[in-house]
């Protein structure tokens, strides 16, 4: 997670210095499913360029998978195709992670998660990588998942993860709350959120159906995602687009190379939407590919 952090954060300048390549998701539909295409380059330093493909078909299976091809951007060369689930958790990880690094609180200590699948995972994997939590808390519906993640999470991460009853709770006190979710209602209450508290958001966000309440955006005083292009081309509008015309949403690029400030004082609400940034999800498998090479040799 610590190397996907940092590739992150390279493409974050490409993006800012003009050299990432990032247009929106695209998808080919048929009757009972689509495919879902994310397609980028990196023309600076990298120098690599591809795409990712998941299914939304009904199902669990196996059979059920995502690739992601990756092409010199010089030559056109096949570099090599990377299968699994893991390189899309890893990249939304690693996102949601720069932006716990640039928008959180210098001192903040404790942690709530709000969900337990494997984008819960990723996201806490990612922002322990980059501040040092003293207290953890999760809450999700289901109790019985809700002990396999501590127990799962506290053999890898080292650290004691306390599960509670109640959303307010794990939400009560939080310096850094994620909300990683498939609820298509909000999960908490804004007045439960803290002044000074930092948010990321990578589940549902359209106006229709969002785990984070609408007066959270409201109170937050800075507003920011990693692609405004993709937040813009939603299929369903997304909860903050009216913010994004108004000019109350910066990208994420723009905080991590100093353009604007993570937060203006500690008593900010900071909140970040995460909507996948094309082209990243190709730097962090050139990554993965480069180091398969090398043991390859």
């Amino acid at each position: 997670m610590d190397e996907a952090i940092r590739k992150i954060e390279d493409a974050l300048f490409e993006k800012e210095e003009g050299t990432l390549v990032a247009p929106p998701r695209f998808r080919v539909e048929v009757d009972r499913g689509s495919l879902v295409f994310t397609a980028g380059a990196a023309t600076g330093s990298e120098k690599l360029i591809g795409f990712r493909v998941y299914d939304t078909f009904p199902g669990n299976d196996s059979d059920h998978n995502q690739i992601v091809a990756v092409f010199s951007s010089e030559t056109g060369a096949l570099r090599g195709i990377v299968i699994g689930q893991a390189i899309g958790m890893v990249r939304t990880g690693a996102i949601g992670g720069v932006a716990v690094k640039h928008m959180a609180r210098p001192d903040a200590e404790s942690l709530a998660v709000l969900g337990t699948g494997h984008q819960a995972r990723a996201q806490l994997m990612a922002a322990l990588a980059v501040r040092d939590f003293k207290t953890i808390k999760v809450y999700s519906r289901d109790p019985d998942r809700r002990q396999r993640f501590v127990k799962e999470m506290n053999r890898s991460i080292g650290k004691e993860i306390r599960a509670v009853d109640s959303a307010q709770e794990c939400v009560d006190g939080a310096d850094v709350i994620l909300c990683a979710t498939n609820s298509p209602v909000p999960v908490f209450y804004s007045e439960w959120v803290k002044d000074g508290a930092h948010i990321n958001t990578i589940g549902p966000k359209s106006e229709n159906a969002h785990e984070i309440p609408i007066e959270l955006i409201e109170r937050s005083s800075v507003l920011v995602t990693d692609s405004l292009e993709q937040l813009r081309a939603y299929p369903k509008p997304h909860i903050a687009v009216r913010e994004s015309r108004a000019g109350r949403i910066a990208e994420l690029s723009d905080i991590v190379t100093g353009k604007q400030p993570g937060r203006r004082s500690l008593n900010d609400i900071t909140l970040f939407f995460s909507v996948g940034l094309a082209g990243t999800e190709v730097v962090v498998a050139g990554e993965v590919l480069r180091k398969a090479e090398g043991k390859a040799d």
